[in-house]
């Protein structure tokens, strides 16, 4: 019998304009993903994971340190606890990538994980944070701190990886080797900048080390910044790097699909990518 796991990936544009305040915008937010979270649920959809930061626009174009106000604790702040009951309500794993306040000062780019009967599990922090025009991660994250933890649930051994993470192959070799099955990317992205990147690369790390891609991105535009379209098309790919289902590039969506993760075993018994790799010779890797 294989093992079939229905996994969703949701993407949403912002609700309001970014005049708006920090809880404004929290509260506008989950209040648009409950309607597809319950439509999951319903489905019967047993993983599932938003958008980069989904409790409010991308607001890194700025520097406008309103935007700290976004920020909550993990796992005592209220996204987190709201999202243990509807994991618990539908038996449901939810990845939850929100605005982590750490403490006063220090915020990351973060990922709650809570398993199917709605315990928390642990979380991940983005570990690589850009600093490019229009993209001015820095001001608002600390990178992160955590490694690339891998979390057992009652599905299947869930990853992370955030946005522009998917850029380095390193740590999607980490989470593979410390026994991703799946992996998601909630991402930030915009046409013209790196949307032929989107269907290449996370592809590539799915066939590379044999698991699964859920990868998220948002849709719409933000005003006043207008770095470019957000071109949603989220999507999931084997462990061969096939994308099985993708979204529309400018719709609110859920995308859900079967994923037998019996294919994992199938792959890596045939690219022996993990026998073969030569550790001992990557350490110019850290050397330079």
């Amino acid at each position: 019998m294989s093992r079939i796991v229905k996994a969703g990936l949701i993407q949403l544009k912002n609700q309001l304009p970014t005049e708006a305040s920090c809880q404004e915008h929290a509260r506008a937010m989950i209040e648009a993903h409950i309607p597809y979270i319950e439509k999951a649920g319903k489905q019967g959809v047993q993983m599932l994971c938003f958008e980069e930061i989904f409790t409010g626009p991308y607001f890194c174009p700025s520097q406008d340190k309103k935007w700290y106000g976004l920020a909550e604790a993990i796992p005592d702040g209220p996204t987190t606890k709201l999202m243990q009951e509807y994991a618990k309500k539908f038996n449901m794993v939810i990845v939850v990538p929100i605005y982590e306040e750490h403490m006063a000062g220090v915020y990351y780019n973060t990922a709650a994980v809570i398993d199917a009967d709605g315990k928390y599990l642990g979380k991940y922090r983005k570990n690589h944070i850009p600093q490019v025009a229009g993209f001015w991660e820095k001001f608002f994250f600390k990178p992160g701190n955590l490694g690339y933890p891998v979390f057992q649930t009652a599905y299947g051994k869930v990853g992370v990886y955030i946005c522009y993470d998917r850029h380095f192959p390193e740590g999607a070799r980490a989470l593979g080797l410390n026994g991703a099955e799946i992996v998601f990317n909630p991402s930030a992205t915009v046409a013209g900048l790196s949307q032929y990147l989107w269907e290449l690369e996370q592809p590539a790390h799915a066939a590379a080390n044999g698991y699964f891609i859920g990868a998220i991105n948002r849709v719409g535009t933000e005003a006043p910044w207008n770095i470019g379209e957000f071109y949603g098309t989220s999507y999931f790919a084997n462990p061969r790097g096939k994308i099985l289902v993708k979204a529309s590039p400018n719709k609110d969506e859920l995308v859900v699909a079967d994923l037998n993760f019996d294919e994992i075993r199938e792959v890596r018994d045939l690219w022996q990518f993990y026998r073969d790799r030569r550790p001992e010779t990557y350490t110019v890797l850290t050397d330079i």
